[in-house]
């Protein structure tokens, strides 16, 4: 591999390439820097390789960079609530001026006060300890989580960050996860306000861009770019991928081989998953979309379903980013190349 090669598969990683989403970024951090915010937390949802999780990262790291701002990771499989309580304290050992009232905390959770005192604490005692006194210096928390799941390490840590934003703590929440798990953790009863959290969908991005990024970075003509773009439908993961092996391999390799490998890549770093996620009956119709549009009409009759039924699936694979609709009574698949890869299964 190039050493000087400006993409990257890594996920979750801000490439060196990288289409920034101005719109969704924007309306985050205003939202979180306004003296009123209109949401102390946002939920981004995508489909794998969407470019849900760069798009926090240039949020997060964004925010890091002002000093009014403390920003935590927490890792989706661990205890949430233990895991912010340490990655809180982590954080505070960074910040000196904190820690002049007097004020400390240990890894063991016992709390040393003003003229050291000392009285044991708990995880949620720690973080209202560090939450109260970051409010008196004016910083705000911001907290991440990849990959959000719907189970009960979840709901324990929503119910108490709730409890948290009641107190009106500087403390924000930014979270991704597939449709179906944010689509389920909204749903769940015991957690209201995140019914009512803001959604960042993922859509394609600007094939314009990825063809003006293409055609700079590879000084080849505007319609070859465009053409290469429209190989990736906007989809994030295509644009890295497509972008790396045509900057590797365009001198040795045709185009078409060159497509060969990117249908490898596609397949052992998202497809594979997407499809292992889908219904036998979402299976059929995406066979049966095919390459190219197809017309509702026509995919019902291959499949011997009744057109009042489409609808109910047709919704379920839009949310899920697998098809779209380009006009009325047609749908497409949204992922490139998908029906190439998925017809070797």
């Amino acid at each position: 591999m190039k050493k000087d090669n400006p993409f990257t598969l890594t996920f979750g990683k801000q490439p060196g390439e990288y289409i920034y989403r101005y719109e969704s970024t924007e309306t985050i951090i205003s939202s979180f820097e306004s003296d009123n915010p209109i949401s102390q937390a946002y939920l981004i949802e995508g489909v794998r390789g969407s470019g849900k999780t760069v798009l926090m990262t240039t949020i997060a790291n964004t925010l890091s960079e002002d000093e009014s701002w403390v920003v935590v990771d927490l890792n989706s499989t661990q205890d949430l609530v233990a895991d912010f309580a340490q990655r809180l304290i982590d954080a505070c050992k960074k910040l000196p001026d904190l820690m002049k009232t007097g004020f400390n905390i240990s890894v063991a959770g016992f709390g040393v006060g003003i003229n050291g005192s000392s009285q044991p604490q708990d995880e949620v005692s720690i973080i209202e300890s560090i939450l109260s006194s970051l409010k008196k210096k004016n910083k705000k928390v911001l907290v991440t989580i990849d990959e959000a799941m719907p189970n009960d390490n979840m709901r324990h840590f929503a119910s108490q960050f709730q409890i948290f934003i009641r107190k009106d703590y500087n403390l924000f929440l930014l979270m991704t996860g597939l449709y179906e798990n944010i689509y389920a953790i909204q749903n769940d009863p015991a957690l209201t306000f995140l019914l009512r959290t803001p959604k960042i969908k993922m859509e394609p991005l600007s094939i314009p861009q990825i063809t003006k990024q293409y055609k700079t970075i590879f000084n080849m003509e505007i319609e070859e770019a465009h053409d290469m773009a429209m190989v990736t439908k906007g989809y994030a993961f295509a644009f890295q991928a497509l972008g790396m092996l045509y900057f590797e391999y365009r001198d040795t390799l045709s185009f078409e081989d060159i497509l060969s490998k990117l249908d490898d890549l596609l397949d052992d770093f998202v497809y594979k998953k997407i499809w292992e996620g889908l219904t036998d009956k979402d299976k059929e119709i995406i066979r049966t979309v095919g390459p190219k549009s197809n017309t509702v009409s026509n995919i019902c009759q291959e499949l011997g379903i009744p057109n009042t039924s489409f609808p109910r699936y047709r919704e379920r694979l839009m949310k899920k980013g697998v098809i779209y609709t380009p006009e009325r009574g047609v749908v497409e698949l949204a992922l490139p190349r998908f029906a190439e890869v998925i017809a070797l299964y």
